[in-house]
Order: C-alpha cells, then sequence, then structure tokens
C-alpha cells in the first residue's frame, strides 16, 4: 500500500523559508511524477512543482524561482524548499504521485495523495 506522508509545515513570516519533506513507501517501482500540490481556503487545488523520473522539472510561474524541488532516492523522501515565503503562499501543501506516464498537471491524473501539511505565512 503506497503511502505518502508529508512534514515540515509551520507558521513563518513572510520572507522566510520552509523545507517540506513527504517520505513514501508501499512501493519498489519508481513513480513517473512525484510533486507538490495546495490548496487555500476558498480555492481550487493548484500545482505547485514537480519532478519527473526522467529527472525534469516543472514549477508554477507563482513559486519559479523560489522554490526548489528535489528528492533523495535512497530515503524515498520528496523535499520541497520554499525561500522568500510570501502570504499569498499560505496553503495546505499535498504530496502527490502518479504511476504511470501522463500527465501530471491536475488533481484527476494523481494516484496517490498524502493528508497535507499546512504552510502559513505571516504578512
Amino acid at each position: 500500500q503506497v503511502q505518502l506522508v508529508e512534514s515540515g509545515g509551520g507558521s513563518v513570516q513572510a520572507g522566510g523559508s520552509l523545507r517540506l519533506s513527504c517520505a513514501s513507501s508501499g512501493y519498489t517501482y519508481s513513480m513517473y511524477c512525484l510533486g507538490w500540490f495546495r490548496q487555500a481556503p476558498g480555492k481550487e487545488r493548484e500545482r505547485v512543482a514537480h519532478l519527473y523520473t526522467g529527472g525534469s522539472s516543472y514549477y508554477a510561474d507563482s513559486v519559479r524561482g523560489r522554490f526548489t524541488i528535489s528528492q533523495d532516492n535512497a530515503k524515498k523522501t520528496l523535499y520541497l524548499q520554499m525561500d522568500n515565503l510570501k502570504p499569498e503562499d499560505t496553503a495546505m501543501y499535498y504530496c502527490a504521485a502518479r504511476r504511470r506516464t501522463g500527465t501530471c498537471a491536475t488533481g484527476s491524473s494523481i494516484d496517490f495523495w498524502g493528508q497535507g501539511t499546512q504552510v502559513t505565512v505571516a504578512s
């Protein structure tokens, strides 16, 4: 059974940093893509960043240059380093994975989800 467990959320002042972690377990194959979505109250879930099995990455325009996605294959852990945080980054952040090739752009394309970790950025 695939499990994705996030950690590292919290409350910070604008301009601060946080590093989210997503520990994965329950599978031996490689996921086609691993990444992060976020959802703020009253808003739709949006894609933040993804890593693809071939090594390429995706960042939303709103976070490019401030967030960095990476993974430690040995630990099967995905990271999201978030720097220069802004109040508009406040949201629940979800780790997400898709097993097979295809789009990773939408929530409906994701096979596995974590439970989420809250990030709150105060102005």
